[in-house]
């Protein structure tokens, strides 16, 4: 009998350890199909991170992991480099927790890119930097991945301006 992935937000870690997995692969090569742009929207613990790790992983051409899914041969599995940004897994009470956690998520995609930013560029110098330099490096489009996008605003909603000065830094971002 399958084990239930309880708390498992990582595709890979489901597939490898034969957790049950609902397959979504379908609505996953709709969206890489035929939209640019989207925006998931879908209540707390609805499987969010783990789609987008799902996506992550397909357009890393993890070919492997998807054998017996929709996708397996319905998709070509090329790679493309990925920029992944989750603001998960952090407090945001301030703006220096804020701060400090997209320094660690620019430092991380840098390494596992092999893209270096300047040190003396802002944040979002650094993601525009890392965006361009990504694509010159890898001359394929680059993916860019956001999960959790609100926390740093739902985190300080209980101080008005603090939650402000989060939504002005992640705008700029």
């Amino acid at each position: 009998m399958k084990k239930l992935p309880i708390g498992i937000q990582t595709f890979k870690e489901i597939i490898k350890e034969n957790y049950i997995y609902v397959d979504k692969t379908k609505f996953a090569l709709d969206i890489i199909q035929n939209y640019k742009y989207v925006f998931l929207s879908r209540p707390r613990r609805f499987g969010k991170s783990l789609f987008l790790d799902t996506l992550h992983n397909i357009f890393e051409g993890n070919k492997e992991l998807f054998k017996d899914l929709y996708i397996y041969d319905k998709y070509d599995f090329d790679s493309y480099p990925v920029i992944k940004i989750s603001w998960g897994g952090s407090n945001y009470k301030s703006y220096e927790q804020l701060y400090d956690k997209a320094k660690r998520v620019l430092l991380q995609n840098q390494e596992r890119l092999g893209v270096e930013c300047k040190d003396d560029m802002s944040h979002s110098g650094c993601l525009e930097y890392l965006i361009q330099k990504t694509y010159k490096k890898y001359n394929k489009q680059v993916v860019i991945l956001i999960d959790e996008y609100d926390k740093p605003i739902l985190d300080s909603i209980d101080d008005i301006t603090q939650a402000n000065n989060h939504r002005d830094f992640l705008r700029e971002f």
